[in-house]
């Protein structure tokens, strides 16, 4: 067994992490473009 995988610090599994980071920096990137739609159809 490998050494490494004996004491691991997180037991979460990687496919929900990765998820909710795309998630996540969608949500991020979206709403800095719709920021910008607003501000534009306002100005």
């Amino acid at each position: 067994m490998n050494e490494f995988e004996k004491e691991v610090q997180s037991k979460n599994n990687d496919l929900i992490d990765s998820g909710l980071g795309f998630i996540v920096s969608f949500v991020f990137f979206s709403l800095i473009f719709f920021t910008g739609v607003i501000m534009k159809a306002v100005g």
